[in-house]
């Protein structure tokens, strides 16, 4: 059994990837254990090319199932399953060639290098081998199963190669070249044998009508059969009822709905109408009153088909005529019908016949047995590729995969960090790309501003940043920072969206006078709209009055005179005797307090003040100390496609690291005389200040003295008096 190492970061329970052994046995690894179980292909900061590499499935998302078998491919091409733990580029000596898969791969790799002007290096990356084309376009015959012109000296070869891609199209090869296959040409001869033959039948010439022009006045024919047909079968149904003319000439609002737009008549608009106007046992006309659609294949008819069978004057033509010129050209249209190897007309019956007679076809099937015998090496190269891409990036996914020892590293970033954040006087280095604002990130209990980011000439990107450190006075949509990605680009974002969670202690502390502040300021600028809103109404009804003065005294003494006489207001005796215990009420408590004042030490009114403070600010601060330990990283990652297993916690070091406030330099200088400072405003504060101060001192002072005027009576109370005071009386 495999001895696993874990180490705890985060507060999660993390396995620890060492060697190659701990790869080889990872399957072995309860998958409660691993940090995900699922990433998406896009939007991680790790080539995409390997990822689709290993997302086996082109699903667009990487499995468990998929890492393994990545991780065991390519175990079995290398000496030591741990170099997939280096992150570095594939060196030739880890390479395990005593397998016959390995020697060809380790030959391939060295063809790679000598194909991109390496020749003799022991190191090979992926950049060497993605540039397929440099790659492959140093040998033409590359084991792609395609044959390119260049793949041959001989003129003759790469002229029949050209001939055969203009006729039946061609395939690029690796090298993005355009050639053919070995199933293009076995097509391709096939059709020469065949129009050969069907040239070679003398039957065609015998039955064709006008000589060469056949084929044309046959082609003519076809064009507008249907819709003769079609013209003549409605003739004949009008013939035998007339009422059914106005309906086989098209309804009139059809025609409505065509004069009503702008007249552009199109070939779409009017061409399912009737080739002409329909009438009983009327002819077709080939140019007076046709259907606009149609003008140009009825002239293409009467040139090609019946003014060679007709005469150039016949403009019209009756039914029978019809059916008599279909029957002329019927046998050679038949003719036609069975034309074989027609993708190879265009060549012309001499080029077909010297192909045919020449010895080009054993060539290409030279070309295309010497191509294949060439597979094997060559596509070896590209699982050279897949073992480069491996090598390098395999560490940085499994450390973002199985365990997530990058993100919990300071030295290393995650895959799913998009770059950094500045705005509001601070940066925060975690912003994960995401494809649009998701509810599920609030459960994060993290503070999470979305930001729409804007580059010329990029797309445009939403990313999610997270603010740990700081407080959220100065976040709001439409603020505007610099986002860096990880390639140093800069773009311009500004916040759409807000996910509102305490960000730290020290925001939630002040948290309740900051909110206390703000209702403030609110109520008072109520009240001054609503003030403002007064004084407006009043100076207009000041103006109307003024305005219409006359007219206001008449209407005033009219309606004195009209009002009954109202009985003066009684007063509401209860509603007195409420607010008097009200304020009796209030008072008691004032004096209550004062009394409890009064009787304190002058050494305890700070801890008065201060316990005041805890009152109002623990509550807050146990709240926000609740939801920082609750803080996770799983619900922002699964709402951007992650399956994330592990509780991923933020705590609150871990979160200060994550999000850094303005800290002047170390040994900088600050001067604090500000050529701008309202110093009338500070003389003020400052006065007040002092003000504010002596009165407390005063008001403290002369409660401690007796001398407050307002200070409660207390009177002492008359001492008890004891039962064994007086004697009892003697009796008598």
């Amino acid at each position: 059994m495999h001895h696993w190492k874990f180490f705890r970061t985060g507060g999660l329970d993390q396995v620890s990837l060492e060697s190659g052994a701990d790869l080889l046995n990872l399957e072995q690894l309860d998958q409660k254990l691993w940090v995900a179980l699922s990433c998406p292909v896009k939007g991680l900061e790790l080539d995409e090319k390997t990822l689709a590499m290993i997302d086996s499935d082109g699903d667009g998302r990487i499995r468990v199932p998929e890492l393994l078998g990545a991780i065991q491919w390519a175990a079995a091409r290398l000496k030591d399953a741990g170099e997939l733990l280096k992150g570095e580029a594939l060196a030739l000596k880890v390479i395990d060639d005593s397998t016959p898969d390995g020697r060809v791969l380790l030959s391939s790799a060295r063809q790679i290098l000598t194909n991109v002007g390496k020749k003799g290096a022991e190191i090979i990356s992926a950049e060497d081998t993605s540039d397929t084309a440099k790659i492959f376009s140093a040998s033409p015959l590359n084991g792609d199963g395609v044959i390119p012109p260049e793949a041959t000296d001989d003129v003759a070869v790469q002229t029949l190669i050209r001939d055969i891609v203009a006729c039946l199209g061609g395939t690029a090869d690796r090298t993005g070249s355009i050639g053919v296959t070995s199933e293009k040409v076995e097509a391709f001869f096939t059709d020469l044998t065949a129009y050969v033959t069907w040239v070679q039948q003398s039957s065609g010439k015998e039955i064709a009508v006008l000589g060469d022009a056949t084929e044309a006045a046959c082609s003519a024919l076809r064009t507008v059969r249907a819709k003769a047909e079609d013209y003549f079968g409605r003739c004949r149904l009008a013939a035998f009822d007339v009422r059914a003319t106005v309906a086989l000439n098209r309804a009139e609002s059809e025609y409505l709905a065509i004069a009503a737009k702008d007249l552009k008549i199109t070939a779409e608009e009017v061409a399912g109408f009737p080739l002409s106007r329909i009438e009983a046992g009327r002819a077709l006309p080939l140019f007076e009153g046709l259907n606009p659609a149609w003008s140009g294949a009825m002239g293409a008819l009467h040139q090609a088909a019946v003014a060679p069978i007709f005469g150039a004057t016949k403009t019209s033509l009756t039914e029978t005529e019809w059916s008599g010129l279909n029957a002329k050209f019927a046998a050679y249209e038949a003719w036609l019908g069975g034309k074989t190897g027609s993708a190879v007309e265009k060549l012309g019956l001499a080029r077909v016949k010297e192909i045919l007679a020449g010895k080009g076809r054993e060539e290409l099937a030279r070309l295309v047995a010497q191509d294949k015998a060439l597979e094997p090496e060559f596509k070896a190269i590209s699982d050279v590729d897949r073992l480069a891409h491996y090598v390098r990036d395999m560490r940085t996914l499994l450390n973002n995969f199985v365990n997530f020892s990058d993100f919990y590293s300071r030295d290393k970033w995650a895959t799913f960090q998009a770059g950094t954040l500045y705005l509001d006087s601070r940066s925060s280095e975690l912003c994960i790309r995401v494809d649009a604002p998701n509810a599920l990130a609030s459960m994060s209990k993290i503070y999470i501003a979305y930001c729409n980011c804007t580059r010329a000439g990029c797309a445009n990107q939403i990313i999610a940043a997270c603010f740990m450190q700081g407080t959220s006075d100065y976040l709001f949509v439409g603020r505007h920072g610099i986002f860096y990605d990880r390639q140093g680009r800069d773009w311009d974002a500004v916040i759409t969206s807000l996910v509102d969670n305490p960000i730290s202690l020290r925001q939630a502390f002040w948290s309740p006078y900051k909110k206390f502040v703000r209702l403030i300021d609110e109520m008072i600028a109520k009240r001054a709209a609503a003030a403002d809103a007064a004084a407006n109404d009043r100076l207009l009804a000041a103006a109307n009055t003024v305005a219409n003065a006359d007219k206001a005294a008449a209407e005033r003494a009219k309606a004195a005179a009209e009002a009954p006489s109202t009985p003066p207001k009684k007063v509401d005796v209860g509603a007195v005797a409420a607010i008097s215990v009200g304020v009796g009420a209030i008072g008691g408590a004032l004096a209550a307090v004062g009394t409890g004042l009064a009787r304190l030490l002058w050494w305890q009114y700070p801890l008065v003040v201060i316990g005041l403070i805890l009152v109002i600010s623990v509550p807050a601060v146990v709240i926000a100390w609740l939801k920082l330990r609750q803080r996770t990283l799983g619900p922002i990652l699964d709402a951007n496609g992650w399956a994330i297993n592990g509780r991923v916690k933020i705590n609150i070091p871990f979160g200060a690291a994550l999000t850094d406030l303005a800290v002047l330099p170390e040994g900088s200088t600050r001067s604090l005389e500000d050529p701008y400072e309202d110093k009338d405003a500070a003389k003020r504060r400052k006065f007040w200040t002092i003000l504010v101060f002596l009165v407390i001192v005063g008001v403290v002072v002369a409660w401690r003295m007796g001398t407050w005027p307002f200070r409660p009576k207390v009177e002492a109370a008359a001492p008890a008096v004891s039962a064994q005071a007086t004697p009892p009386a003697p009796a008598k």
